[in-house]
């Protein structure tokens, strides 16, 4: 009877063993996954705090302003005066402020003469830019078709990107230039006429 209860107890320890190691892997296997679920809902839940924090909307305001339109009129027109070539010609000089001098054989006739002047309205204390001439003015003889060029052109404010400001919204702008005259053949006597363009702008 001992040795078969020696057995018995033997094979029932064995079953003990058995059971209490599969528990312990069931509960392992419990736990793992629990810890699987709980670590799954975490970063789930970070990744959602991220984004949420990685964008943000706002609403902002957008403004616009319409200023007055740039006018320029011209109060006095480019003249040379009165004068002689005699046998060589040579140039009139005419300053933006309205000095008149003669290079070559060029003689002064006496007569009005002024540079141009333009009235220049807008924005006040807005900026302007002063473009000039890039090409010459031809002056053409009414009566014999014959021509002079205008070059050498000048202004005050002096011309370029800013370089004109509406103080108080107007400003005179004044234009000189060079008048290049031949002799009698080239330039015969008669009035010369003609036109040329000066761009003003906003900047």
């Amino acid at each position: 009877m001992k040795p078969s209860m020696k057995s018995v107890f033997f094979h029932r320890s064995i079953k003990i063993v058995a059971v209490s190691i599969c528990t312990s892997k069931t509960y392992a296997i419990r736990m793992k996954k629990l810890f699987l679920l709980i670590f799954s809902v975490a970063l789930f839940a970070g990744i959602s705090a991220v984004n949420a924090s990685a964008q943000a909307t706002v609403t902002a305001t957008a403004t616009a302003q319409v200023i007055a339109a740039l006018t320029a009129t011209e109060t006095a027109q480019l003249n040379f005066g009165r004068f002689s070539p005699e046998t060589q010609g040579g140039k009139l000089i005419l300053t933006p402020d309205g000095v008149l001098t003669s290079q070559g054989t060029v003689v002064l006739g006496g007569g009005a003469h002024n540079s141009a002047s333009f009235y220049i309205t807008g924005e006040p204390n807005a900026t302007f830019s002063i473009i000039l001439p890039s090409t010459p003015a031809i002056l053409t003889n009414s009566a014999s078709s014959k021509t002079m060029q205008v070059t050498g052109w000048q202004s005050i404010p002096a011309p370029g990107v800013s370089s004109g400001k509406l103080t108080g919204g107007s400003v005179t702008v004044q234009i000189g230039a060079a008048l290049n005259i031949g002799d009698y053949n080239a330039n015969p006597v008669g009035i010369y006429t003609g036109t040329y363009s000066i761009t003003f702008t906003y900047n």
